[in-house]
């Protein structure tokens, strides 16, 4: 359902309404005001709550199965090779959801980041999660300046050459532990 919506459109206290690409009944695709790579969007339930587990079960699944269907549309306009339409295997994605203050979200409405990448973009590496927590990566900042949102949740750097591979057994014992947490929460 690609048509413009009539009703007004809200991303937390922001009127998006002409911004919106793409909607389903309970979500929307939007472009980004401030993209860290071309292409870079996000998919916003409609319904506005901070956390991802505030959402239903099938806010949920129309929110994912409407990123799988703009990452194949992405890809067809992004991943272009010598003119001919994109496909899938000629790029990447970074999907991406800052959950809660802490983890940068900056607007109080899930949403969730849409990043293509390309052969081109591919030295970045993780580094893009770097731009995401930066200032650009500040949506909420850059859809209204005057009151600033601040990110204030990053990921620590640590260097790969500190990164060391756990053991078989310790992961064995955490997936464990995690196994028997989510039951609980089932």
């Amino acid at each position: 359902m690609t048509t413009k919506s009539s009703k007004l459109i809200h991303f937390g206290p922001y009127e998006v309404t002409d911004q919106v690409f793409y909607n389903t009944p309970l979500c929307y695709a939007l472009v980004n005001i401030k993209p860290i790579l071309p292409g870079h969007v996000l998919v916003i339930p409609y319904r506005a709550v901070r956390r991802l587990t505030d959402l239903t079960t099938e806010e949920v699944s129309d929110l994912f199965t409407t990123v799988q269907r703009v990452q194949k549309m992405l890809a067809k306009n992004y991943f272009k090779n010598d003119g001919a339409e994109g496909k899938l295997e000629d790029g990447s994605f970074n999907i991406a959801i800052q959950d809660g203050p802490e983890s940068g979200q900056t607007v109080a409405h899930v949403h969730c980041h849409i990043i293509p990448r390309t052969k081109d973009s591919s030295d970045e590496g993780d580094g893009i999660y770097d731009r995401l927590q930066g200032e650009e990566g500040n949506v909420g900042g850059g859809l209204w300046d005057l009151k600033r949102p601040t990110p204030i949740g990053k990921f620590p750097k640590i260097e790969d050459a500190d990164r060391k591979p756990r053991s078989a057994d310790d992961m064995n014992k955490e997936a464990a532990f995690l196994r028997e947490q989510m039951e609980l929460v089932e």
